[in-house]
């Protein structure tokens, strides 16, 4: 409890902790990207079209946890610095496919590997049966939360 009797004890807070946790964990992301001319919104969206190529706007936004507007500025940068196509009209409905080109999977090599560094040295501290248990935790936490109040 704070001091006043209302509210909730930083210190013991698992929601304050966690934020803290992805606070540190971008931080880092950002320092090993930046040489290599990436954020991690960029980074985020370069993995997701390796991983799902043909990926429109709005999947790509939901993904990297960014807007739908700052998905599509995104997306033209990387477009004009040949990272990316897209056609120019949309084969059906509105959704232009997004797919990497030979540039964009280099790029996402290197910084694959650099973000790689940073989870390592994250996990560091924690054995194999630590790691697991983490993974369970957090995904249980996850699933939760999306599920509703659990009411």
């Amino acid at each position: 409890m704070s001091q006043d009797g209302a509210g909730v004890n930083l210190e013991t807070s698992l929601g304050y902790l966690l934020k803290e946790a992805s606070t540190a964990l971008r931080v880092a992301m950002e320092e090993v990207l930046r040489p290599l001319g990436m954020s991690v919104t960029h980074y985020s969206c370069l993995e997701l079209l390796a991983q799902r190529p043909g990926l429109s706007n709005s999947e790509l936004a939901r993904g990297a946890f960014v807007t739908r507007q700052s998905m599509n500025v995104l997306l033209q940068t990387l477009e004009r610095e040949g990272h990316v196509t897209r056609p120019t009209e949309a084969p059906v409905g509105k959704v232009l496919p997004t797919r990497l080109t030979p540039r964009g999977r280099r790029s996402l090599e290197k910084a694959s590997a650099a973000v790689r560094s940073v989870e390592v040295r994250m996990l560091a501290g924690l054995t194999g049966a630590e790691r697991a248990e983490a993974f369970r935790i957090l995904r249980g936490m996850i699933r939760s939360l999306r599920e509703g109040d659990g009411a």
